[in-house]
């Protein structure tokens, strides 16, 4: 796993010191090829950066825990226990990263909500429901547009059509 790490962290650096050169930001194409990768790599290397310095932190408290002084060999005991757990947590996330990711994660979304049988409860559950992907898009930053619609009388919609574009969208939703 940690080979990977590296691997990918000198990718990470590689690439952001070719978008510096003139040659790569002369040509868009390329650009913005280099730039996209980066962007897929950037929270990878950012949680692995964080892991070493953890890491070295831990390693610091282990050798404060062998000093002969009470007080600090106490003080460096409870900073082991919370490194221990934070660098723990790190290694779950390091491996959340690591997996392989769907082609499918960065494509749009077409969502279609419809009343189902229960007459002005179906549809006012409906509204609930779009109103809910609604606010999660607004929070995801994602753009939503109603592509059609279609209310009852109740306050509640009948049918809705939308169309949310973002990063990451499918694989979210």
């Amino acid at each position: 796993m940690f080979d990977k790490l590296v691997t990918v962290e000198s990718r990470y650096d590689e690439l952001m010191s070719r978008l510096g050169t003139a040659e790569v930001q002369s040509d868009p194409a390329e650009y913005r090829k280099a730039a996209k990768t980066l962007s897929e790599l950037e929270p990878l290397v950012h949680k692995y950066r964080e892991y070493k310095v953890v890491q070295k932190d831990f390693e610091g408290a282990q050798e404060l825990v062998k000093e002969s002084d009470a007080d600090m060999r106490e003080l460096a005991e409870e900073e082991l226990k919370s490194l221990e757990a934070r660098r723990e947590a790190l290694l779950q996330e390091l491996k959340v990263l690591l997996v392989p990711k769907d082609p499918n994660d960065e494509k749009n979304v077409i969502l279609e909500i419809r009343a189902g049988t229960g007459g002005d409860e179906a549809a006012l559950f409906a509204a609930d429901l779009f109103r809910m992907y609604s606010r999660y898009a607004e929070g995801q930053r994602w753009k939503l547009e109603v592509m059609s619609s279609s209310d009852s009388g109740a306050g509640g919609i009948k049918e809705v059509i939308a169309s949310i574009e973002g990063r990451g969208v499918y694989s979210k939703l």
